[in-house]
């Protein structure tokens, strides 16, 4: 992972040296914050989990999760949200920035790093709405100096926007694999317009600790939704009190050279503008994106959801015909990507379709789906006819490892959000209207969520299988980290890694590495051979231990 970040960002330095003067112009450039000196930035603290900033608020509930409200116009909302979460936001900050000083630790290469990010960010500036620079910059007067080193405050988040996108791009670095479903008419209990996705983006656990149900009041658009983190004001999953909800899942995406529409920001401002699919369609097409994203938009209005594919260079829509449901994974549906060899490279080699046809089967098993059937799926984590693929892989729905799962349905403008941890904590219930009216009456002194509609935690959550699964983890990186420095691993832990998680190929994958690496040859091929009896997640995973058997069986 490590080598791969240098070797890009060699490429991106040498061009980086040859486009200096647009480096330097997206560095400088800022947006209108005519009237900043005017707005209110002296927040109430409450108790240590209460912030109050006029009518504008932050509670953590019960449930761990923080409810924010803000409103106004870009500048005053973006100030006020960095005000009210600046301790979370620094938490995000620090986490998502020493994960990238973990993969290049020494120092020349950060800097080498630094002029690549510059570069490869220069244009962005030229692609985002005024007033989502407003609301970013606004928050930014709370990111953390010690950072301004790497980028000033406002340049930094404005970079952050465009991480959810190099993560897709970077597939290698495996941070995402999202699965969604839309439902409607006899699919669902009530007939009503049912969805659910699980946003599978991992930066780290610290990363993913703080959540944030964030209700946005702007003074332009429609009052909004959506499932955050701090100094995030792109939106991976929202509704809006128009009863359009939007979710994103990652396409296969070359890697791009030049960062240009956040998908985040696409998102969201289909979900602050638009009242039907057809008015999503159209915002979606004005923006030129810099990897491609499918776009689950579901409409109240018309009883159904739509995917909006958007790539550079191509766009496409997908609607089902004579179906009551629709499903989203990680490859593309519509004619415009039918011939697409990246997207049919994609289906052949990655998870994406077998996830694709998962969904397909658990919507098939449960008849007259309402929000706890929607969890029950969103919390599978076995394989096609029920398979054991072992905790984590990346072929389940449940992946354990996702941000959220959250569930929409429009037509009532009510959502349920995952408590931590994963998708496995309480889902729980938030209906828009009632809490947009007891935010603005400005009397909120606790949680606005619809207690009495909250779905249970996964039992899972309490089985000796989920605490194995957590020493699993620990586990894991620790003996791949040993691998990586050639440090000997004792049997005992390569036997618990197995004990812990015996289903999953990938313990076995990596114990015939170590095995490989030690030049214990045989004990090498019986683990490579006992990772194949499993269910091996990828093509070029079923390759690569085709290839070390052999290496070893040569080396014997």
């Amino acid at each position: 992972m490590k080598l791969l970040f240098i070797k890009i960002s060699i490429v991106f330095g040498i061009l980086f040296l040859l486009n200096s003067c647009g480096v330097k112009r997206s560095m400088e450039d800022r947006p209108d914050i005519t009237g900043i000196e005017k707005i209110d930035t002296s927040r109430t603290k409450i108790s240590d989990n209460h912030y109050r900033l006029g009518k504008n608020s932050l509670y953590k509930n019960k449930h761990g999760i923080w409810e924010l409200y803000i409103e106004g116009n870009a500048l005053e909302r973006g100030v006020t949200s960095g005000s009210l979460t600046r301790e979370l936001m620094h938490k995000q900050e620090t986490a998502f920035m020493e994960n990238i000083y973990e993969l290049v630790p020494e120092t020349g290469y950060r800097n080498f790093l630094k002029k690549t990010v510059a570069w490869f960010n220069r244009k962005m500036y030229l692609h985002v709405p005024e007033e989502y620079k407003q609301e970013i910059y606004g928050t930014s007067l709370f990111g953390l100096e010690k950072y301004n080193d790497f980028a000033p405050a406002y340049v930094r988040m404005l970079y952050f926007h465009g991480a959810h996108d190099i993560g897709h791009a970077l597939q290698d670095l495996m941070l995402v694999g999202c699965t969604s479903f839309a439902a409607w008419d006899d699919k669902t209990e009530d007939g009503q317009l049912l969805l659910g996705r699980n946003f599978d983006f991992y930066a780290g656990d610290e990363f993913a600790e703080e959540k944030i149900a964030a209700f946005v009041n702007p003074d332009k658009g429609h009052k909004f939704m959506m499932y955050t983190w701090a100094g995030m004001i792109g939106s991976v999953s929202g509704l809006n009190e128009k009863g359009i909800s939007v979710t994103i899942n990652a396409g296969k995406s070359k890697i791009p050279l030049q960062a240009k529409t956040p998908i985040s920001l696409v998102a969201r401002e289909i979900l602050q503008y638009a009242t039907s699919t057809t008015e999503a369609i159209e915002i979606a097409k004005k923006r030129e994106v810099f990897v491609s994203e499918s776009i689950m938009v579901g409409s109240a209005k018309e009883g159904r959801a739509i995917l909006i594919e958007v790539a550079p260079g191509n766009f496409g829509v997908f609607e089902v015909e004579n179906s009551n449901k629709l499903i989203c994974s990680n490859h593309f549906q519509s004619e415009a990507y039918a011939e697409d060899n990246r997207n049919l490279k994609t289906i052949e080699e990655s998870h994406t379709q077998y996830r694709f046809d998962r969904m397909q089967e658990l919507l098939s098993e449960k008849e007259k789906l309402n929000p706890q059937k929607a969890a029950e799926i969103l919390r599978n984590k076995e394989g096609l006819e029920g398979v054991k693929l072992g905790t984590g892989n990346e072929m389940a729905i449940n992946q354990l490892l996702a941000h959220h799962g959250i569930i929409f349905k429009p037509e009532e403008n009510k959502v349920w959000i995952s408590a931590n941890p994963y998708q496995l904590g309480a889902f729980v219930a938030y209906d828009l209207d009632t809490a947009f009216k007891k935010f603005e009456a400005g009397n909120v002194s606790g949680s606005v969520m619809l207690a009495e509609e909250n779905i249970a935690e996964d039992l899972f959550v309490n089985t000796e299988a989920y605490k194995d699964y957590e020493k699993y983890r620990k586990l894991n990186g620790k003996i791949i980290e040993a691998i990586s420095k050639e440090q000997e691993v004792s049997e005992d832990k390569i036997k618990r890694l197995k004990y812990l998680n015996p289903h999953f190929w990938e313990v076995y994958k990596i114990a015939g590495d170590y095995y490989f690496q030690q030049k214990e040859f045989k004990k090498a091929v019986i683990n490579y051979k006992q990772a194949k009896r499993r269910q091996v997640t990828t093509l070029p995973d079923e390759e690569y231990l085709d290839k070390m058997i052999k290496k070893s069986y040569r080396k014997i």
